[in-house]
C-alpha cells in the first residue's frame, strides 16, 4: 500500500510537471511582429550613405546628398572627417560612398571636370558596391563597344596617389576581384581594392 501511494504521488507530480511545462511553453510562445515599413525622404538617404562604410566610420560622418546640378545638401553633421553620400534615384549617381576630406576634394573636382588638388591623397569606402561604369571613361554613362565597361563589388579606394598606383594592373578589362587602376592616364585614375 505504501508503494502504491508512492506511486501514486509520483505519477500526479509528474502530471503536474507536464501541465506547468505545457503552460510555460504557451506563454513563452512569441507572436511575428510586421516588418517595419521602409524608411523614405531623408531617412531613406541617410541609411543609404551609412551602408557604404564600416559602422565605426558611417556612425560619426556627415551626411551629404547630390542634387541633379552636382551641389550638395547636408542631411546630418558629423565629426570623424568622413563624408557619406547615397545612392540617389534622382541622380545617375554617386552610389554610396564614404570619402575622407581628400577624397572629397577629388570627388569635386571628378564632378566638375577639374584636375584633383594635387599631393592629397584620399581614401574611400564603397562597401555596398558601385554601379558598373567604364573602366577608361570617367564620365560615361553608359556601355559602349570601346569603353571597357566592368562591373564591382563591394570595394575601397585610393585617390590621387599615383606613385602607390605604379605596381598596380592599369588593363582596360581588369580583373575586378583583385586591385586594379581604374581610369589608368586620366586625372581620376585611382585605385581599386576589392573587399570581398
Amino acid at each position: 500500500m505504501a508503494i502504491d501511494k508512492l506511486a501514486l504521488a509520483a505519477s500526479a507530480a509528474f502530471v503536474l510537471a507536464l501541465a506547468a511545462c505545457g503552460q510555460a511553453a504557451t506563454t513563452t510562445q512569441t507572436t511575428t511582429q510586421p516588418a517595419a515599413p521602409p524608411l523614405t525622404g531623408d531617412a531613406a538617404l541617410i541609411q543609404s550613405a551609412m551602408s557604404a562604410a564600416p559602422a565605426a566610420v558611417a556612425q560619426d560622418a556627415t551626411i551629404m546628398t547630390m542634387n541633379a546640378d552636382g551641389s550638395m545638401r547636408q542631411l546630418r553633421a558629423g565629426h570623424n572627417g568622413f563624408t557619406c553620400i547615397p545612392d540617389s534615384p534622382a541622380t545617375p549617381g554617386p552610389d554610396p560612398m564614404c570619402a575622407d576630406t581628400n577624397a572629397m576634394g577629388w570627388v569635386d573636382a571628378w564632378i566638375h571636370h577639374r584636375t584633383p588638388p594635387a599631393g592629397k591623397v584620399g581614401f574611400m569606402y564603397m562597401l555596398a558596391g558601385g554601379t558598373d561604369a567604364s573602366n577608361t571613361d570617367p564620365y560615361a554613362t553608359a556601355p559602349s563597344s570601346q569603353n571597357h565597361w566592368v562591373q564591382t563589388g563591394p570595394h575601397v579606394m585610393v585617390l590621387n596617389a599615383p606613385s602607390l598606383m605604379q605596381t598596380y594592373p592599369r588593363n582596360v578589362d581588369p580583373d575586378t576581384s583583385k586591385p586594379y587602376v581604374m581610369w589608368a592616364g586620366t586625372p581620376y585614375e585611382h585605385l581599386m581594392i576589392p573587399v570581398r
